[in-house]
């Protein structure tokens, strides 16, 4: 019986972690595995907790509040003089970074079809592309994704399933995964990847994804519990997850001294348990992710300008579309300007990590937002893991930032 409750539970978080199980995720930690080997585990644990936590204080405004992050914002911030312009900034840095994402979802699922084919073209990795952003309109412009979401959260899942198999039968070196996952440690050539492992799973568009699937899922106090059980097994699986993903490249790429430059290159990491069949497998998942993440960026980002801007009924509609299809249409712009795949979707992890702290900066101030959450507030605990993770990241991006300028 606690099993089917569980599985009656299951919603937001569910949905938060199929969303950076992309293809994101799965390039950055195959290079991550192939590159630097097990070192970069504390990254992701990191990046993990830091999701959990701000997941649910997400989850928990959507539930209590019944408001989405956008709204709430909206609303606590109503009377600063700051507000407009504040309100630019969320709306800018959202626009931007999740057109960046949406270049690297699209990218993505055409390097799945580039792992499918042999000798794939510059002709198919374009039209796959057109094709794929032609399915995720249709299903914006129709409000259908909920129903293509369902499948393409299966493949990803089944995707997930294969790297776990994978790490059982490819005998990882344990004592190197624990030190790996417990001793932090960066270096200048890692920088990049540590803060794209964070930009991957700590997805700001999610903060805003979750407080409106929240508050259309839960209504309340009563269901407080409920929601962050969603969001801790979730999110702390959907973690584990990648974890599995850098360990099968650092066993299968890294001990052989091998590098990722291809979807080709990152299917050798399946191959113990798949042999011959882990191209489709890997490039089917690729496909899944893609797609699906292309329909969540858009809409999260819909979501958040609409609850911000507050238009009337009649022409809210029409911004949420407009919207939405825009961000895919500049994604399409971005995927097709002719960089390497790998390397969009490196860049929009990397812009990921770089939001991250402005966006988790407005959460926090949010949460403690009494009027709003009443007894529900952030207590010392939350807010003091907050201003960890906020820390942290903002450490990270000016590191990266005083380096590229050479001060570092």
């Amino acid at each position: 019986m606690a099993s089917l409750n569980f599985l009656k539970n299951v919603g937001p978080g569910a949905l938060v972690a199929a969303a950076f199980i992309g293809p994101g995720t799965v390039t950055v930690c195959t290079l991550a595995g192939a590159n630097f080997g097990y070192t970069l585990l504390w990254a992701l644990l990191f990046a993990t907790v830091a999701t959990i936590i701000f997941q649910e204080m997400s989850g928990r405004l959507g539930t209590i509040a019944q408001k989405g992050l956008g709204e709430a914002l909206r609303e606590s911030l109503q009377h600063s003089i700051w507000k407009w312009p504040l309100f630019a900034l969320i709306a800018i840095a959202l626009y931007g970074g999740n057109a960046a994402y949406e270049a690297g979802n699209l990218s993505g699922a055409a390097l799945g079809v580039s792992a499918i084919l042999d000798e794939p073209s510059d002709n198919v990795f374009t039209w796959t592309i057109i094709v794929i952003a032609l399915v995720a309109a249709l299903a914006l412009w129709r409000g259908s994704y909920k129903q293509v979401e369902r499948l393409l959260m299966a493949l990803v899942l089944f995707m997930g399933v294969a790297f776990i198999s994978t790490f059982i039968v490819s005998r990882p070196d344990l004592a190197a995964f624990m030190q790996g996952m417990f001793t932090p440690s960066i270096e200048d050539e890692s920088l990049v990847t540590v803060v794209a492992l964070i930009g991957t799973t700590v997805v700001p568009y999610n903060l805003f994804l979750h407080a409106s699937a929240a508050k259309a899922r839960w209504q309340g106090e009563a269901d407080l519990p409920a929601a962050r059980t969603d969001s801790i097994v979730s999110i702390g699986l959907g973690g584990l997850v990648a974890m599995f993903i850098v360990s099968t490249a650092a066993a299968s790429l890294f001990s052989r001294g091998l590098g990722a430059t291809s979807a080709a290159d990152m299917a050798i990491q399946l191959e113990p348990l798949f042999g011959s069949f882990s191209k489709y497998l890997l490039g089917a998942g690729l496909f899944a992710a893609g797609l699906s993440s292309s329909l969540t960026a858009p809409l999260a980002t819909a979501y958040a300008i609409t609850e911000i801007i507050n238009p009337n009924a009649i022409i809210k509609e029409k911004i949420f579309r407009g919207v939405s299809l825009s961000v895919l249409l500049v994604g399409v712009v971005f995927a097709l300007s002719g960089a390497k795949p790998i390397n969009i979707i490196i860049g929009a992890q990397f812009a990921n990590g770089l939001l991250l702290p402005i966006i988790a900066a407005f959460l926090l101030y949010t949460m403690n937002n009494k009027a709003l959450l009443g007894k529900h507030t952030n207590g010392l605990v939350a807010n003091s893991l907050g201003a960890i993770v906020f820390l942290v990241s903002v450490g990270l991006g000016v590191r990266l930032v005083l380096k590229s300028l050479s001060v570092m």
